[in-house]
């Protein structure tokens, strides 16, 4: 995986060559990546819900923390719409890119310790809702998957609210799904930088 080729770029979006993907983390270069947010508007509740991966604790960067629904870097030879092939991977589910709305590039960084982790991210929402049966997930990659309600969300990254409600399933070790609710705070989630999840806020509330 450290060994794949990414399309590097400046921060402006032109493109300048090809690095490994751990060059690219090691030296902060601007690269691309999916991600791909679940939300949709329940009219029985009217509330919006958005949802959220629980990263497997065997992951190397940020175990066991909640982050977008769906995300992987864009290979040096793919289009973008090739990056769908993580909410197959990851969730198990099989939506054809057609079925996702484009809510466009966002540019992000996520620097810990020393991964610089600059990205231009093509983000797409997925508006239908999904039960929780119908995830199969990647095991090595996700252990669980989370939902709040967008206010809610909203309000724990605005610092309006300390934590907030979720609730969800995690997988066992037999492989079943164990339905849950949780009381959780910002910590609990993958340090994405403020401006860019309230960004992602308002760009799915204006699609739901």
């Amino acid at each position: 995986m450290e060994n794949e080729q990414l399309a590097v770029f400046d921060e402006h979006g032109n493109r300048l060559g090809v690095a490994s993907r751990s060059e690219v983390h090691l030296k902060g270069y601007w690269h691309e990546t999916f991600h791909c947010w679940l939300a949709h508007y329940d009219k029985s509740s009217r509330e919006a819900y958005i949802y959220f991966q629980l990263r497997s604790d065997k992951k190397k960067d940020f175990p066991g923390l909640l982050d977008i629904t769906a995300a992987g870097h864009i290979l040096s030879e793919e289009k973008v719409e090739d990056g769908i092939r993580e909410v197959h991977e990851e969730l198990g589910l099989l939506i054809t890119i057609d079925k996702l709305q484009s809510l466009g590039i966002v540019k992000g960084e996520l620097i810990q310790g020393d991964m610089f982790d600059r990205e231009l991210t093509h983000v797409f929402l997925y508006s239908k809702p999904v039960a929780y049966d119908e995830f199969q997930l990647q095991s090595e990659e996700l252990s669980g998957i989370y939902r709040s309600t967008l206010e809610d969300f909203k309000a724990l990254v605005e610092q309006t609210k300390a934590d907030i409600d979720v609730e969800g399933f995690l997988v066992n070790e037999k492989g079943k799904k164990d339905f849950v609710k949780r009381r959780v705070s910002y910590h609990h989630f993958v340090p994405h930088e403020r401006s860019y999840l309230l960004d992602i806020i308002s760009r799915i509330s204006a699609h739901l």
